[in-house]
């Protein structure tokens, strides 16, 4: 079974957008979150993971919150990319390599992770390095 087009742009636009779907969804919780975070990871943290399965850990890395709205993530043919870069902590030390990211609801700890997928080409992570996700990154929903 498959999701017609319409509904799979208002899912991603529900998500990542914080924009309701008419009579069926909306995002007026008492506490609805105002940013999803993004994470990079060393391996992929799978279908069962959480946002801080196989992270990377270099010295100085933090996630990185994008706001739910049209400035934080653009959400397009059923398709959603950052709306601007997302430029990760510059490295002090330590190292790794980039091969996945993430996104998820939490800043830090375990965290629900939303969504996973590639980082191509990797990112080698470290000192004086500063990670970047680039608008080119896109989502898809099937």
């Amino acid at each position: 079974m498959s999701k017609s087009n319409f509904l799979e742009n208002a899912i991603l636009a529900l998500l990542f957008n914080g924009t309701g779907i008419a009579n069926m969804a909306d995002n007026a919780g008492v506490a609805p979150l105002t940013s999803l975070y993004v994470s990079l990871h060393t391996a992929d943290p799978g279908d069962a993971g959480t946002q801080s399965t196989s992270e990377i850990t270099y010295t100085n890395y933090a996630r990185v919150a994008v706001a739910r709205t049209a400035e934080g993530w653009q959400v397009t043919g059923n398709a959603v990319s950052p709306a601007a870069n997302i430029d990760f902590p510059t490295g002090t030390g330590g190292g790794g390599t980039a091969t996945h990211f993430g996104i998820g609801t939490a800043p830090n700890g375990a965290g629900t992770l939303l969504y996973s997928g590639t980082v191509t080409p990797n990112i080698v992570c470290g000192n004086g390095i500063t990670p970047r996700m680039s608008t080119t990154g896109t989502i898809t929903e099937d």
